[in-house]
């Protein structure tokens, strides 16, 4: 049966007139005629199934080819919505009622289509191979837009071509938005999150940090947001990301999710060398020194690590000189790539992207870093974790860092969600400007929810923040 069905037909799609776009250089758009007709009568078949999966599968009335088959389904998914069961009586009178039924050919045509097909075996085939050839027909009409724009081209490479990506990556994932929304669907996504919150009882809604207190006061890290982390140089900003980074993917209880780390600053073997150290808690120096005993208890704990780390979906990208609109064609690729999607983006850190227009001043570079890393944590619908450096007030003032004091640009203390600050004690030895063995990190800002202070306990021989002990 599936051998009848062609990706493209010559013949004229009947009951209506061609729908789809414009035909490029002459040519008919990627269609079949004889899968929507099969997929159409799978839904009268058995409408509850087959529609249900229809739209799980995100499947569009403008997915379908031919006019009278789109109005046909689009008439079938609204009457399973609002009134069900889904028959042919039913569809026959409803599209006579709003006098489609001439439109789409008649009982004539309801009467053929809904005899196409014996069983409902083969409706998941068909609903990829209508959605299929959809997503070809849309490739076909932004790729002839983008050659369009190539010839008009008239300069900001970096912008062209991010755009140029975000348009693709819409068409594939099929999340093209429909501008403004009603509060409906909002509102039902807010409740569910109450919801879970009721349910749940206290218990985290979104990635975990690994550090209960910070927990306590976020409920985890949430998607869409967008989390500062900022410390002066050498305070531990990206040993506290690791440890975080490693929490979010390979949570001591439940699963963990995808969590890919962007390091500007250190290479991936340097990263893992922490990393490994930090979880089988491994002094890093004896283990430079060759202090450690080769079949010792260190090195079963780190051959443990290392297991688990290649077990882990953690991801991290070394690339240098990445601009902001490199770092989410990187991250939108990953995401399409991985079976179970992103859970959480870091980056370490944000003054080190590369200004996109070099020629521009710092502050609207940073600005436009921010905005850009802001507009990633929503487009992918993850949280983003984003490393910052602090200026030198604080340090100068011997006072606790406050938003004021982000670098180079008020716009990151704007675009952030979560704004966390990483300090030395007060009572800590002043000599060196290095991590102590206890911190304090800072909720300076949170939209939604508390701000306050708690400690952590950093050990110094394995570069490792956990939970605090007096």
């Amino acid at each position: 049966m599936a051998d009848h069905v062609a990706q493209t037909s010559a013949r004229r799609p009947r009951a209506s007139s061609e729908a789809g776009g414009g035909q490029p250089l002459g040519r008919t758009p990627p269609h079949s005629i004889e899968a929507e007709e099969y997929l159409l009568s799978c839904c009268l078949l058995d409408g509850n199934d087959t529609i249900a999966r229809c739209l799980e599968s995100k499947l569009a009335p403008k997915a379908f080819y031919v006019h009278a088959n789109r109005i046909i389904y689009e008439k079938l998914c609204e009457i399973y919505q609002t009134r069900p069961p889904v028959d042919l009586a039913v569809l026959a009178e409803e599209l006579k009622t709003q006098r489609l039924l001439d439109d789409i050919g008649g009982y004539a045509y309801l009467t053929q289509i809904s005899g196409r097909i014996p069983t409902t075996a083969q409706a998941q085939y068909f609903i990829e191979k209508v959605r299929e050839l959809y997503l070809l027909r849309e490739l076909i009409a932004v790729s002839t837009g983008v050659v369009e724009n190539c010839f008009n081209y008239q300069g900001g490479l970096e912008e062209f071509i991010d755009k140029i990506e975000l348009d693709i990556f819409k068409v594939t994932q099929d999340r093209i938005s429909d501008g403004a929304k009603s509060m409906k669907d909002p509102m039902r996504e807010a409740m569910a999150v109450i919801h879970k919150m009721m349910m749940k009882k206290g218990e985290l809604t979104g990635v975990s940090s690994g550090f209960k207190d910070l927990d306590a006061l976020t409920f985890g890290f949430q998607k869409q947001e967008m989390i500062v982390l900022a410390a002066r140089p050498s305070m531990g900003k990206t040993s506290l990301a690791l440890n975080i980074a490693e929490a979010a993917a390979m949570p001591k209880k439940g699963e963990g999710v995808a969590t890919l780390v962007f390091s500007l600053e250190m290479s991936a073997a340097q990263l893992a060398l922490r990393m490994l150290c930090a979880r089988a808690k491994v002094n890093m120096k004896l283990l430079r020194d060759g202090l450690l005993s080769k079949n010792g208890e260190e090195q079963q704990r780190l051959v443990q690590a290392a297991d688990e780390f290649s077990k882990s979906q953690l991801f991290i990208d070394d690339s240098s000189h990445l601009t902001i609109m490199e770092l989410r064609a990187k991250a939108r690729r990953l995401y399409t790539r991985l079976p179970n999607k992103l859970g959480m983006i870091i980056v370490d850190y944000l003054q080190l992207l590369s200004p996109t227009d070099s020629q521009s001043p710092r502050e609207q570079q940073v600005a436009e870093m921010s905005r850009g890393l802001k507009a990633l944590a929503k487009e992918l619908d993850v949280p983003v974790l984003v490393l910052s450096q602090l200026n030198r007030s604080s340090e100068k003032e011997n006072r606790t860092p406050k938003l004021s004091d982000l670098r180079e640009s008020g716009s990151i203390e704007q675009d952030a969600d979560v704004v966390l600050m990483l300090a030395r004690p007060k009572d800590a030895d002043e000599k060196f400007q290095v991590a102590a063995d206890s911190a304090e990190l800072i909720v300076a800002k949170q939209r939604n929810g508390p701000v306050g202070d708690l400690k952590l306990t950093f050990l110094r021989d394995i570069t490792r923040f956990e939970n605090y002990t007096p």
